[in-house]
């Protein structure tokens, strides 16, 4: 049975940070092959993790393969049962295509939204 990947997109290339994505593209994997079947829409529900999260569930999405995703998207997306697969970059047929294969492994990458600066985690 074919499984739904859903892929952050701006143009053709995957789209670094998830929750600003204003449109996600879908494959479908069957073996090791990615076939692209649609493109769903966001705008509107950036940075909405229960709407993101129903607009996947809704069009069968199992799998979302992206770059950066902040904690909070991750428990939302993770606690309807998706798969959230991160640290992925590059053109988004060859990032399906790569992960169809197996060749993509999570790098548990999370996106901290201030990138240039500690957030005070110091312990006491």
């Amino acid at each position: 049975m074919a499984k739904k990947i859903a892929i952050p997109t701006n143009g053709e290339v995957l789209d670094a940070h998830f929750g600003r994505a204003t449109g996600f593209t879908v494959f479908e994997i069957e073996g090791n092959e990615a076939r692209k079947v649609d493109v769903l829409s966001t705008i509107g529900l950036q940075h909405q993790h229960e709407g993101l999260a129903n607009m996947f569930k809704g069009n069968g999405v199992e799998v979302l393969v992206c770059g950066g995703i902040g904690g909070g998207m991750i428990n939302g997306l993770t606690a309807i049962g998706l798969e959230v697969v991160s640290g992925a970059s590059g053109n988004v047929v060859d990032v399906a295509n790569l992960y169809a294969k197996g060749q993509i492994v999570s790098t548990g990458s999370v996106c901290k939204h201030d990138h240039d600066h500690e957030h005070g985690h110091e312990h006491h």
